[in-house]
């Protein structure tokens, strides 16, 4: 080959490649390398498949009364947003995107799910009256511009019940609704609840500001709304057992927590749990926090 330099030098530059190709066809003869092969992930092109809808129950069918504890999801919304700035990891965690919201609440209409509000709950301990089957719960906190604006035609579009945790102290500032909005809501079927009179950690305020927070929410509410005011959230899930008395002592008849779970009591009700929908989540992952839909019956002709 002393004749033909140029050979040598193509040879030269190829011989490197020429060595790892045969390198890595000779490392899959090696037992440990073949298994090693085996296990690393099929990557695929295709988007996950979307979960169907549950089939439609008979429209006839109820949660029947008369059971100690059902379950209900109660779930817990923020904003419906895209989030403006990514580096806010809480800000995405707790921004619905517009798509993904009406995914969802797609899903729940085609499942048969049926949107109630914290009244009817109420009234099913106490005044024994039955839960249309599939009930579910939608609660969106603090009162956020963007309910009104995106969440609010949605379920208005779905004839989905709701209930909105208002902050009345934020209420006319950026990034939140006025109170003209919050009249409208409560006008159009939505539940409005309290959420403290500024948000705060009600384990670290005193017991004159735990009343003030409380019951003052729920005193500016009523004269908003001209409707009673008797469900309330704490705020951050914050809580102990001289918040949950003051609570009481205000006039709710439910609060609810940043606990997770679905199922509910009467003897439970000033700590009801929730399940949160984060940022982020695709439809699967939502379905899946529902859990297992309250057993329902078909009632007799003499129900």
């Amino acid at each position: 080959m002393g004749d033909h330099p140029a050979l040598i030098a193509v040879v030269a530059l190829l011989a490197p490649v020429l060595v790892s190709v045969l390198g890595l066809s000779a490392m899959t003869l090696v037992p440990d390398v073949q298994r090693a092969s085996r296990s690393l992930p099929q990557f695929s092109l295709h988007m996950p498949a979307q979960p169907s809808p549950l089939p439609t129950p008979n429209p006839e069918q109820v949660v029947p009364n008369g059971r100690a504890q059902v379950r209900v999801p109660i779930l817990e919304y923020h904003y419906i947003r895209v989030n403006p700035d990514p580096r806010d990891r809480l800000g995405f965690n707790l921004s619905v995107t517009p798509p993904d919201f009406q995914a969802q609440m797609d899903w729940l209409k085609a499942s048969g799910y049926h949107a109630i509000d914290l009244n009817d709950l109420r009234t099913y301990f106490y005044k024994q009256t039955p839960l249309p089957a599939r009930p579910v719960i939608l609660t969106f906190d603090d009162g956020y511009a963007d309910f009104f604006t995106t969440a609010f035609p949605v379920l208005v579009d779905h004839g989905f019940k709701a209930v909105s945790y208002v902050v009345p102290g934020f209420l006319n500032n950026p990034r939140y609704m006025t109170t003209d909005q919050v009249r409208a809501i409560s006008s159009g079927g939505v539940e409005v609840g309290a959420h403290t009179l500024h948000h705060v950690d009600l384990t670290k305020a005193s017991a004159a500001e735990q009343n003030l927070e409380i019951q003052g929410s729920r005193s500016a509410l009523e004269q908003i709304t001209g409707r009673q005011v008797l469900d309330f959230c704490y705020p951050s899930g914050m809580y102990n057992a001289a918040v949950v008395a003051a609570t009481e002592r205000a006039g709710f008849q439910s609060a609810t927590t940043e606990i997770a779970g679905t199922a509910h009591a009467w003897g439970d009700r000033l700590t009801w749990s929730r399940v949160r929908v984060n940022g982020g989540e695709n439809l699967e992952q939502f379905v899946a926090s529902l859990g297992q839909p309250e057993p329902t019956v078909t009632p007799s002709p003499d129900y």
